[in-house]
């Protein structure tokens, strides 16, 4: 476990310890930081331990985190698949080894240096650039946290900070390194290739039975039935509950009032224009059409491209200027307009289409406001109902007895695997996002009740695993078809790769590689443009751009191809040696590297804390909180 989340924490380490004090805060709680700690403890190490609370606070910044990066909700069943509760450990194991060495090395942080720290924090500084008391307690109140509790936080934060620079700024790039790794990127190759057509190449002859009964024995956990478990689920479904949403026409008439503007689509325009440095050009311009000059080519001597003219088809309030947007929105169609002196611009305009507004009667759209206050109703409840299965839940009442009772959808499915196929290979769940279901199902067993758990958004389920039907292994006769394939694939798989080496030895006994080809079943040999180690060209998959990256000039190689299905036969014909660096290359490598080097040593170093410290996870305590199955402590 301890390795697992050793692993875990070995390239973080920097992003960790460098991270934004907001971070931090979610992490180490409010008020006066370490006080009100919950119960439980997942870790420790050294003197401090990793506490429940903490943890939980930390895990959900880090989901609301990468929701934001993703623009979607992640679920908490998502990030646990993902190893985000493993990660979110490693992060806190790692703060808090980093702190305790500080403390033994006593380092503090003035007063002077933290108030420096304070003022030239972007975050607390006003509109003229300066510390803004107001800005600053916007902050503590937006996070919740005293004045107090805030110092503590951002006096361990320039600690670490402080701790963890000392350590990376002595950092220094050799030379030799410099040039390895140029050498490294830069040196480009240039192959002939050919892939071999294993249909053409090689023939596979039918295996008898004595062959596939073998090779049944011999590769018997290809052929296994998967587990399948037998399961009760509850869905509390907004669609569902909105459909018990009561919706009058007098709510409906008074919400259509209120939010009219939302129903109806305003008058639009296409419109072009051409600005001018002043009044005078455009007056030239406008002259120059009406004599005959076509807008565009106006719009040319101005200096503008035909990208630059077009405002596409807008409305009204989508033109900055309120002086341009009456005159547009007063011109007839086609005409070219008058000078407009706007606030950033002189301009002519020309309307090109005329959309009128299309304004919609509450008959029109009386369906489609009901549904959205019975959808916004329907949210207001769930939580409510929500509770109320927790509550009956926590009564001892069984998911399908729930169900009835609060008449909520209840399904049993009969058999469920890993995939969510039955038996026949059909979906056995059909609500929406049944894999994080399944992940809590099978992270389960029978008796043990679950957590909710969020499906779709805006709805939740809750599962119990009634039975566990174990993997087994299927009889002969059943797979015996599926044998014959596995074989077949197998056998040509074989055949093709001893295909390869001997065209391999052929090319580097001085055989034309277009015989080769033709032996191989290929149409025609095909030669790279000049790649490196990082490229992949058409034709050359990475394992053949590794191979040939080993070979000398002249010599042949062999590797799978992008789709592993035959093998790439390949001959270095070139090799131009990487270039001598520039300075300004080689402050980019040395950048690259440095970095590199840094994130290695603060790596080793927060392993190497952990380690004198003495860390223990509490792994029956860990699995409970991150809703896997108990096991043993781990140290």
């Amino acid at each position: 476990m301890l390795d697992a989340l050793r692993r875990g924490s070995t390239g973080l380490v920097a992003k960790v310890l460098f991270a934004l004090l907001v971070l931090s805060f979610a992490i180490w709680g409010v008020a006066d930081v370490f006080t009100g700690w919950g119960r439980g403890a997942l870790a420790k190490i050294g003197s401090q331990e990793i506490r429940l609370e903490e943890y939980q606070r930390a895990f959900q910044n880090e989901i609301n985190l990468i929701s934001q990066q993703a623009g979607r909700r992640i679920t908490t069943e998502q990030a646990h698949a993902a190893g985000l509760d493993n990660r979110v450990l490693a992060q806190l194991i790692a703060w808090s080894a980093v702190e305790q060495h500080a403390d033994e090395l006593n380092l503090a942080l003035s007063d002077t240096s933290l108030a420096e720290a304070m003022k030239n924090d972007q975050a607390f500084k006003g509109p003229d650039g300066k510390f803004n008391r107001l800005a600053f307690e916007n902050v503590l109140d937006r996070l919740g946290v005293s004045e107090r509790g805030f110092l503590q936080l951002r006096r361990r934060d320039e600690l670490r900070e402080q701790l963890t620079s000392a350590l990376i700024n002595g950092v220094a790039v050799p030379d030799a390194m410099i040039e390895v790794l140029n050498a490294w990127k830069n040196e480009t190759r240039v192959a002939e290739h050919f892939t071999i057509d294993a249909d053409k190449a090689v023939t596979v002859p039918e295996p008898d039975e004595a062959k596939l009964k073998a090779t049944y024995e011999a590769n018997k956990a290809n052929f296994m039935a998967p587990e399948f478990r037998k399961l009760a689920l509850l869905v509390l479904s907004i669609d569902n509950v909105k459909k018990t949403m009561e919706v009058s026409d007098a709510e409906a008439q008074t919400s259509y009032e209120e939010t009219k503007k939302d129903y109806n689509t305003p008058e639009r325009r296409r419109v072009q224009q051409i600005a001018f440095k002043d009044k005078a050009a455009a007056e030239v311009a406008k002259k120059a059409i009406a004599d005959g000059k076509s807008f565009g080519d106006a719009a040319k001597d101005a200096g503008a491209k035909d990208s630059d003219i077009d405002l596409g088809l807008i409305s009204k309030d989508r033109l900055i200027d309120p002086k341009i947007a009456d005159a547009v929105f007063s011109l007839p169609k086609d005409t070219v307009s008058d000078p407009i002196e706007g606030r950033f611009a002189t301009v002519l305009v020309r309307v090109t289409d005329i959309q009128p507004a299309v304004d919609r009667t509450f008959a029109d759209v009386k369906n489609e406001v009901k549904d959205k206050l019975a959808t916004k109703k329907a949210a207001a409840q769930m939580q409510t109902l929500l509770d109320q299965v927790e509550d009956q839940r926590s009564a001892g009442k069984s998911l399908k007895e729930i169900g009835e009772a609060m008449k909520l959808q209840f399904y049993e499915i009969p058999e469920a695997d890993r995939s969510n196929k039955d038996r026949q290979g059909k979906p056995a769940i059909l609500i929406r996002d049944p894999a994080a279901v399944l992940n809590v199902a099978f992270g389960s067993g029978v008796g043990i009740e679950n957590d909710v758990v969020e499906v779709g958004g805006d709805s939740y389920a809750w599962v119990d695993v009634l039975d566990v039907m174990a993997e087994k292994q299927k009889p002969f006769d059943e797979v015996k078809d599926a044998v014959k394939q596995f074989f077949i694939k197998q056998e040509r798989e074989r055949l093709v790769s001893e295909l390869a080496g001997k065209l391999v030895e052929r090319a580097d006994n001085g055989e034309a590689m277009s015989v080769l080809a033709t032996a191989g079943g290929a149409a025609k040999v095909a030669t790279t443009p000049p790649f490196n180690r990082t490229t992949e060209p058409q034709g050359m998959s990475r394992d053949a751009v590794a191979r040939a990256f080993t070979l000398a000039k002249g010599k042949a190689g062999s590797a799978p191809d992008s789709n592993n299905k035959s093998r790439i036969v390949f001959k270095v014909t070139e090799i131009t040696p990487a270039p001598a660096v520039s300075e300004a290359q080689r402050n980019t490598i040395a950048s690259e590297l440095k970095n590199q080097l840094a994130d290695e040593t603060l790596s080793e170093y927060v392993l190497a804390l952990q380690k004198s410290l003495g860390t223990h996870i509490y792994e029956d305590e860990f699995k409970k909180a991150t809703g896997a199955a108990s096991g043993d402590e781990t140290q």
